[in-house]
């Protein structure tokens, strides 16, 4: 009977590592752009304890991030086309041994564009929140509203919803601050600035970066000094 009971507890195990592992099948599609992480912290691993980008494409194309925000200690660690739950499968690798004081995310456009739910994005939302408090629990983060981008603007409903999702869920924790970029990336109209993207009209240009250097910046000085509120 100790046995029989044994090998269904082994059972139950193997069965809920095999589930856990199918659940996440995009390890293929990033593993150049980790491994090339991994290259340059084994070539100069950065100062831990500063500000950390990471994300998707528009943290990995704000190229002068670091210049932006020379009075800070930055290091970008996004990757295009990446979605929030990708962020969340890699943390141990591009956020956790760099201990930072603050994180600034950007993720959730290129969810919502493949066709996840919006409850989905602010699950996956949550558990990057779980994961930093479990790990990291005296760092502050900001989440970057989700952008309106012309080639996107037909998802600017489903875009709306999930920052006021998200932007709730930030405001259950003084550690966490929701940062919107949404109405100033408008013009008069009430449609994306056309000058602020590159030509595929999704990514931003050194205009559009301008724009989130000035609204980030004093919320990156008062998550480096302390809490946002």
């Amino acid at each position: 009977m100790k046995r029989l009971f044994s090998s269904l507890i082994l059972l139950a195990v193997l069965s809920f590592t095999a589930a856990a592992q199918e659940s996440y099948n995009r390890a293929n599609l990033w593993e150049k752009e980790i491994a090339a992480f991994a290259a340059a912290d084994k070539k100069e691993f950065p100062k831990t304890g500063g500000v950390l980008f990471v994300g998707s494409s528009s943290i990995r194309g704000w190229k002068t991030a670091q210049a932006d925000f020379a009075e800070f200690q930055v290091l970008n660690r996004g990757f295009g086309g990446s979605h929030l739950e990708d962020v969340n499968h890699y943390f141990a690798e591009i956020v956790l041994p760099y201990k930072p004081k603050l994180i600034v995310l950007y993720a959730g456009e290129n969810d919502v564009t493949a066709g996840k739910t919006i409850e989905r994005l602010v699950a996956d939302y949550k558990k990057f929140v779980s994961l930093v408090r479990g790990k990291l629990p005296k760092s502050r983060l900001i989440f970057i509203s989700l952008k309106p981008s012309p080639a996107r603007w037909e998802q600017r409903e489903k875009f709306q919803l999930a920052n006021n999702l998200i932007k709730a869920e930030t405001e259950k924790d003084k550690r966490q601050k929701f940062v919107d970029v949404w109405q100033p990336m408008l013009n008069e109209r009430g449609e994306p600035k056309p000058e602020i993207f590159q030509g595929d009209k999704l990514h931003l240009n050194a205009e559009g970066y301008k724009i989130w250097r000035a609204i980030l910046t004093p919320h990156i000085k008062k998550g480096i000094k302390g809490n946002f509120r």
